[in-house]
This record gives structure tokens, C-alpha cells and sequence, in this order.
């Protein structure tokens, strides 16, 4: 599933593209058709992302949401010399005559005002990506939560936009165990969290991709070749099971939480011990 960068990078696209100009609103798939008939026309205003949520503005406070899940792709395509015929199961087309984009595979496309907007996002936790997000309001529901860390990072209402290759970097990154309680952790850890994905993540949407390491755990500083994986991006953990830690060589472990893939070393990330006296 895309991770919050993606989404950030996608808003960015189709606001740079489309917004202020008048789009041609089709769903050749057919699912979306009559939503596309109440927008075709229309004139674009801009486009947003809380966490994995992706909000496109339409005049008259008309809002289509969107969320890829697994395999949904929304790809845009500026500056070309004519709109090609849709391929494929395309859900949703945007047009103008230079340029266009195609929404396939995602699972949810709707038409929403600004009131069910704002009730979205309001369940929603906050957005390392955006200015206008809350670090507390995570860290309220952290620090009551007897939940891994790994868990809680990954929840969507605590926490928005983060996956499971940020998720599992971070907690590198912080040397903490992603099965460590949640309400175990100190404001000045929950602190670094947020910041280093506020950094991290923001690189993604510049590059369109997740690199992590330090710049002494780099291929060049290393003089190491690079990672390849279909996800890109240099790394210290995530898919890296069983080879040796950038940092101290022992072999990065892995296990399952809730039906995703945990990722850490057992030597730089130890687990978690309580110091209370029994």
C-alpha cells in the first residue's frame, strides 16, 4: 500500500496540472459514472492528502476521495500533444486537452461534501506531512496503549500516513523494539519519532521514493553496492531479513504483528524490560 509520501506527491501533481482549469470528468470503467457526469466540467481547485487520504476540490465544494489501498495506481500525465483513448479499467479520467490522469484500481472513489471531509479526517490521526497536524494527539493515545509501538504506528487513527517501511525504519532509526508498549515510551522518544518521520517523509515526496540511512551507512560511504528491491530507496531494515545490519552486522530479524511483516535488529532495537520493582 502507498505510504503518506506517495499520496503528498500525487496531490501535489494534480494541483500543479489541473488546478484553476476546467476538466473533463469521465469513468470509462463505469463505476464512478455518475459522480463523473456531476463534475464533468467543472473547474479543479486544488488537491490535498491526509495521510493515506487523497481529497480532490471541485468548484461548488464538491470533493472526490480517494484511497489506493493495495493495488490502486493514479497516474498523471502533463504535456501531451493529445489525450489517448483509456485503457485497462480506468475508474476515474481527468482531462484537459494537454493533459490527463487515470485512477485504477483504488478501493475508494467518492463524491463528498466538505462536512463528510472533515468527519473523515477528523477520525483520522495526525500527519507527520502537514503543518497543520497535532503531534499530541498521537502521543495521547500512545502513551495510554499497552499495544506495540510497531502496532499503534501503523494505525491510521493514531497516527496518519505511516506504512510499514517507515514504521519499521523509525523504530531503527530510534533504537526501539517495535514490540515495546506503547504507554512505556517517554514524551522525548515519541518526540524523536515524530520528527524523524517529519523529515523522513518529506525527503519521499521530493524524491519520490524512502531512503533512510545515515550518510556514513550510504552505498558510496560503505562502498557497498546498492540496495535493489521494487520498492527503491536505501535502507536499514525493511525486506532486509536474515542479512547483516548496516550498523553493527548481526543479521536482521523478522516476525509478524498483526498481519504485517515486522522488521528490526536485535542488537541495536533490544527488547523492552521493564525497570519497575516487583
Amino acid at each position: 500500500m502507498p505510504e503518506g509520501h506517495t499520496l503528498h506527491r500525487l496531490a501535489i501533481a494534480l494541483t500543479d496540472v489541473f488546478a484553476g482549469r476546467r476538466l473533463e470528468v469521465t469513468s470509462p470503467q463505469g463505476r464512478f459514472a455518475e459522480s463523473a457526469a456531476l463534475l464533468d466540467g467543472a473547474v479543479l481547485e486544488d488537491a490535498s492528502a491526509w495521510g493515506k487520504q487523497l481529497f480532490i476540490r471541485f468548484e461548488g465544494e464538491r470533493i472526490v476521495y480517494v484511497h489506493l489501498g493495495l493495488i490502486g495506481t493514479f497516474d498523471v500525465y502533463p504535456g501531451v500533444a493529445a489525450v489517448p483513448a483509456p485503457v485497462g479499467q480506468v475508474r476515474m479520467r481527468l482531462a484537459v486537452p494537454d493533459a490527463y490522469a487515470d485512477l485504477r484500481g483504488a478501493i475508494a472513489c467518492d463524491l463528498k461534501t466538505p462536512a463528510e471531509m472533515a468527519t473523515m479526517v477528523s477520525r483520522s490521526g495526525p500527519d507527520p506531512l502537514r503543518a497543520d497536524a497535532d503531534p499530541g494527539r498521537a502521543w495521547e493515545r500512545i502513551r495510554r496503549s499497552r499495544k506495540p509501538i510497531g502496532a499503534l504506528l501503523m494505525d491510521q487513527q493514531v497516527l496518519a500516513g505511516v506504512g510499514n517501511v517507515y514504521r519499521a525504519e523509525v523504530l531503527f532509526r530510534q533504537r526501539l523494539h517495535p514490540l515495546r508498549p506503547g504507554g512505556t515510551l517517554r514524551a522525548a522518544q515519541w518526540t524523536a519519532i515524530w520528527d524523524d518521520l517529519s523529515v523522513l517523509m518529506a525527503e519521499g515526496v521530493q524524491t519520490g521514493r524512502i531512503d533512510t540511512v545515515r550518510p556514513e551507512h550510504t552505498p558510496e560511504a560503505m562502498g557497498r553496492e546498492p540496495r535493489r528491491d521494487d520498492h527503491g530507496g536505501e535502507v536499514y531494515v525493511y525486506r532486509r531479513t536474515g542479512q547483516p545490519c548496516w550498523v553493527c552486522g548481526r543479521k536482521v530479524a523478522t516476525s509478524a504483528l498483526e498481519g504485517r511483516n515486522l522488521f528490526w535488529c536485535s542488537r541495536c532495537q533490544p527488547a523492552y524490560r521493564s525497570r519497575a520493582v516487583r
